[in-house]
């Protein structure tokens, strides 16, 4: 009998040391799945290569019903993971691609080159050739690149504003601007130049002119409506930086909204997408519901 247990202790260790290896947000999407959160959304296309630096990316879409709305072409976000601009992968992200998916939308999550190999801006770089990639294709996965939408959360939050208001990035890669149609930022860095924190330093801090790597600095009149996700309990990327930037939006006249979750933390505003995780606050309803909503009132226009 304690030979047995002694058997059985020792494949416990070697399964937690197992599942120690794997980052957080992989770990969460495979709990998701357990949890039901694959019900009603399936991955149509895997490691999809695009850009000129070897990126790949995933396409999510919801289950499709029978009859007229299955042929009928969904708004696409395309969704950017956060890291730090170190770390991080598509494939972690598999319950943000999920929850996005069975909200009505086909979301692409692209890859991205990290620091210490590339700098600012390579990784913008990258974003723009993962714009310009779904505006040239997305329409074969069922969705339409005239309703298109960049979310993500931290450094990709930071990436998905940037080349919203920035807009060089998409222009250096053929791609009008005007193509985005709305922008979500989760726990995103805007203003945050002197840099104070070593990644930030690490990522920005060879930079020619600093103040071009600032969102805020971008800040136009005509920008994309914007929802600027924040919370009071993160301490990596303070609620300073939505508050900035929605009010430099405001007095400009652009269209801009600002959550706070009150106490969640960084991690908890993104993890609050997932399906074990959702009743910490609505933030896959308000983001939807804005994307949505930005979506039909350019439409009308």
């Amino acid at each position: 009998m304690r030979r047995a247990l002694l058997v059985l202790a020792a494949i416990l260790a070697v399964i937690a040391g197992a599942w120690l290896l794997i980052s957080p947000p992989k770990l969460l999407s495979l709990v998701d799945g357990v949890a039901g959160g694959g019900r009603g959304a399936q991955r149509v296309a895997k490691a999809v290569p695009f850009g000129s630096h070897g990126q790949t990316l995933d396409i999510w879409a919801p289950d499709r019903v029978s009859g007229p709305a299955a042929a009928r072409p969904l708004p696409v976000v395309i969704f950017w993971y956060g890291g730090g601009w170190v770390k991080g992968d598509r494939d972690a992200y598999a319950f943000a691609g999920r929850a996005l998916a069975k909200a009505g939308f086909v979301v692409v999550i692209p890859d991205y080159r990290k620091v210490p190999k590339v700098l600012f801006p390579d990784f913008l770089v990258d974003g723009a050739e993962a714009v310009r990639w779904t505006r040239d294709n997305i329409a074969r996965f069922g969705g339409n690149p005239t309703r298109l939408g960049l979310a993500g959360h931290s450094a990709g939050a930071y990436e998905a504003v940037m080349l919203a208001l920035d807009s060089r990035w998409l222009k250096a890669k053929g791609v009008d601007p005007a193509i985005v149609g709305a922008v979500v930022g989760l726990s995103g860095p805007y203003d945050f130049y002197p840099f104070d924190s070593p990644r930030s330093k690490a990522a920005f801090g060879k930079a020619p002119d600093p103040q071009l790597t600032q969102p805020i600095r971008f800040a136009r009149d005509d920008a994309p409506p914007m929802l600027l996700v924040t919370s009071d309990g993160d301490t990596l990327v303070r609620a300073r930086n939505a508050n900035n930037l929605a009010a430099r939006l405001t007095d400009l006249g652009a269209r801009v909204e600002v959550r706070n979750y009150g106490s969640l933390s960084h991690e908890e505003v993104v993890m609050a997408l997932s399906k074990p995780f959702r009743d910490k606050a609505p933030v896959l309803g308000d983001m939807s519901a804005f994307l949505h909503a930005a979506f039909s009132d350019r439409a009308s226009r």
